[in-house]
């Protein structure tokens, strides 16, 4: 099938292939909030680029998110049965390392926290699933309901979405 498309006399001939080598173009500078690019179309799409106040703040959530969940550990070991105790406990402790690398990643200004976001991210969208999977009827599904609204998927969008971000250029000095 993609043989075809590309010897096709169609594409060749009366509809010009759009290449996709050629790099984006930035316009303006990079440390402005939102920047314009202009596409090989010609077309604009906005980018938006992280400020040094929105990546403190995020790293700082992030931060706290991961030492929240460090009594939580101690809690789950000390009433769950030992067989359980064990696969939930380092489910929330790789979390929890996640949740910690990214965010003082974050507040260091480390380009490098897009790969444990994306591990984040995963893990607390697991441990949502598992927690809405595993809950009985009644106040465990209500309970795993909550946690998974209120806080891990939102987690899991927010660190995804880090993961997803396109890298902020250095500043020069």
């Amino acid at each position: 099938m993609t043989l075809l498309a590309y010897n096709s006399p169609v594409t060749q001939a009366s509809c010009p292939r759009r290449s996709i080598s050629t790099p984006p173009t930035r316009i303006g500078s990079g440390r402005r909030r939102q920047s314009r690019i202009v596409t090989h179309a010609g077309r604009r799409r906005q980018s938006r680029i992280l400020t040094g106040a929105g990546r403190r703040r995020l790293g700082r959530l992030l931060t706290g998110a991961g030492l929240a969940l460090l009594p939580w550990l101690g809690y789950l070991a000390g009433t769950l049965p030992p067989a359980e105790a064990a696969g939930w406990v380092a489910l929330d402790t790789l979390e929890a390392a996640a949740l910690l690398i990214t965010g003082t990643r974050l507040l260091r200004g480390d380009a490098r926290h897009r790969t444990p976001a994306a591990a984040a991210a995963l893990l607390l969208l697991t441990d949502a699933c598992l927690d809405l999977a595993t809950a009985t009827p009644g106040t465990q599904l209500t309970t795993a309901l909550a946690m998974a609204i209120g806080a891990e998927l939102p987690l899991a969008a927010l660190c995804a979405a880090l993961a997803a971000r396109p890298a902020a250029a250095p500043h020069s000095r």
